[in-house]
């Protein structure tokens, strides 16, 4: 796990303002951490998640995908995906499957102990 320390030198190199919003919000919060380590690295170390990968989620689940979500293939169960960016086609599916799509700063303020939330970088681990 990154020190703070370290997210923060990291975190100085970012450009994108909504990007260094998140890694802040997420930094000050304890059990976000997690997530500021993996976003304030290097842009290849994001996750970029096909809809194909979310929907092997549980119903009802709440996924954050430190990266970009990808419009390729469907979801046929409802659920929450929390994720730096979506893909314009990626939403317009995940809104017709009755899921949501939402920003991780945005969860972070309207959640911040994080809770039951599942932190998705393309690989499922057995939980």
């Amino acid at each position: 796990m990154k020190s703070k320390t370290l997210i923060e030198k990291q975190l100085k190199k970012k450009t994108n303002s909504e990007v260094v919003e998140t890694i802040i919000a997420a930094k000050k919060k304890k059990d976000w951490v997690p997530v500021a380590a993996i976003i304030s690295g290097s842009r290849k170390n994001h996750a970029s998640v096909n809809l194909q990968d979310l929907n092997k989620a549980k119903e009802g689940e709440k996924l954050v995908v430190p990266g970009k979500v990808l419009s390729l293939g469907e979801v046929d169960k409802k659920l929450k995906v929390v994720a730096l960016s979506f893909s314009e086609k990626a939403k317009e599916k995940l809104k017709n499957s009755g899921s949501e799509a939402i920003s991780i700063l945005d969860e972070i303020k309207s959640n911040p102990e994080a809770k039951d939330i599942r932190i998705f970088t393309g690989k499922w681990n057995k939980k």
